[in-house]
């Protein structure tokens, strides 16, 4: 099955439960399986700062789902979970944010969906958790470890386990 990077994020409620949700409702019919997930970090607020901080984990899943019906899953669960894209702004709070980073080896450039995932490498809120389960893994021509060495990870903290 191919196989694929996920982050996911959230800064409205209690992000940590509503991750967990997420990845079972990700995981529930079957045809996405967890593979490995990140530990959870607290992130600074990346683009508009004026907000909470954000909880972020990352997941490598094994899919049969190919990449749109892969995205329309996760923006069903973001949905189910809350967001309301058309009320938010860019970058802004959000209940829950699934984005698909990389999906195999596969470079794709459609309206919906770039992969791999455009602004990964300059990401830390990304990369940190990324790093830790898939940090050999090469994106773009680049390993997830020399990416992570290139940005600014002041204020990430990684949480204890629950």
């Amino acid at each position: 099955m191919p196989e694929a990077l996920l982050a996911l994020g959230g800064n409205i409620g209690d992000a940590r439960p509503t991750l967990d949700r997420a990845v079972a409702m990700l995981c529930e019919a079957g045809d996405v399986r967890l593979v490995a997930a990140s530990s959870d970090y607290r992130t600074p607020p990346w683009g508009v700062v004026d907000q909470p901080p954000f909880i972020n984990r990352c997941l490598v899943v094994e899919t049969a789902l190919p990449p749109i019906a892969l995205l329309e899953r996760a923006q069903a669960v973001e949905l189910m979970l809350g967001r309301d894209r058309s009320r938010e702004r860019r970058w802004g709070p959000r209940t829950v944010d699934i984005d698909i980073l990389a999906y195999d080896d596969l470079v794709l450039d459609e309206p919906r969906l770039t992969l791999p995932h455009p602004r990964l490498c300059e990401r830390a809120f990304v990369l940190v958790p990324l790093a830790e389960i898939a940090g050999d893994r090469v994106i773009a021509g680049v390993k997830v470890r020399d990416a992570l060495a290139g940005v600014d990870r002041a204020g990430i903290e990684r949480l204890p386990p629950r």
